[in-house]
């Protein structure tokens, strides 16, 4: 029995991972999220007042996704709280002493103003302090990028196990193609018969209406026509990419370009299984492995 224990991992992806995080005063909530693509998008929505964060950040992304449309998205508030802050009374008693003089020159040129509100001056800018202000990003930068490979291994791990099942289905459907390919073989074999008698019946056709005609000619036309029949390359090339499927498959890694490439070879010889049958059992057996195929190159659509 085969150790897959030590094999490269599979991956889809499809996947998804989230985190969240706490430096006082801040709070954030991370997500990454992945789709199919051809190729790798990196989508990185952060807030730009944090000087260096998305530079930092995509390498670390795109050391870890190497096909498909990836966001990271990080949301970050502030919860400052109110027994922080305190007055500054210098800065209350010079707006006081303003609103007063303000009010009194309203008096005199016979203007009414509204009274004012303790929360009015208390909303004034420099009555209130906050504290000290954090106005260097680094310790939060720091904080961020730590947590960033715990998620970018939680993003791995479900797309590794998207992977397996992905393989599962693949390995599954590989059996199912083999299985055809095995039966177009046989009934290929059966009808030889049928074939050696049409091709007789070519030939008479031929040799009845060849007065005056080239006997190259005549021989190309016959050799073409066996060739039209024949279904033993296409049958021996669709043995030959099952094993080839099995081997990306058991690889592992980035292989969801050459798998999708691989689709396209299995579905030429299907098609020109079917093309060349001239039997409708055969055809059959063409016309399943063809929509087999297409399922297969669904679910390869999905490996990165």
């Amino acid at each position: 029995m085969t150790d897959t224990s030590k094999e490269p991992a599979l991956r889809s992806m499809t996947g998804f991972a989230a985190a969240t995080g706490a430096l006082d005063p801040f709070r954030w909530a991370w997500d990454i999220r992945s789709v199919n693509g051809k190729g790798l998008d990196v989508r990185l929505r952060v807030p730009d007042w944090i000087d260096g964060l998305e530079a930092a950040l995509r390498p670390l992304v795109t050391k870890h996704a190497k096909r498909g449309n990836v966001t990271l998205s990080l949301r970050i508030t502030r919860e400052d709280a109110a027994s922080g802050l305190s007055l500054n009374e210098d800065t209350m008693r010079a707006l006081v002493q303003n609103l007063l003089a303000i009010e009194a020159e309203a008096m005199e040129q016979g203007l009414s103003l509204a009274p004012s509100r303790a929360t009015d001056i208390a909303t004034m800018r420099g009555v209130m302090d906050s504290g000290p202000a954090q106005d260097d990003p680094a310790p939060l930068r720091a904080a961020l990028l730590a947590e960033v490979p715990g998620l970018l291994d939680a993003f791995d791990a479900m797309r590794t196990r998207e992977g397996a099942a992905l393989r599962d289905v693949l390995l599954a459907q590989l059996v199912e193609v083999e299985t055809l390919t095995t039966q177009a073989a046989a009934l290929a074999e059966a009808r030889k018969d049928d074939v050696a008698s049409s091709l007789k019946r070519n030939l008479a056709r031929v040799l009845d209406n060849t007065d005056g005609a080239d006997p190259d000619r005549v021989a190309q036309e016959l050799a073409l026509l066996a060739v039209k029949a024949d279904v033993t390359e296409e049958i021996d090339r669709l043995h030959t990419h099952v094993g080839a499927a099995r081997t990306l498959l058991s690889d592992g890694g980035s292989v969801g370009r050459k798998l999708d490439f691989l689709m396209q070879e299995f579905n030429r010889e299907a098609n020109t299984l079917c093309s060349k049958a001239q039997n409708s059992e055969l055809t059959a057996v063409g016309l399943a492995l063809k929509a087999l195929i297409d399922q297969m190159r669904e679910q390869v659509q999905n490996v990165e």
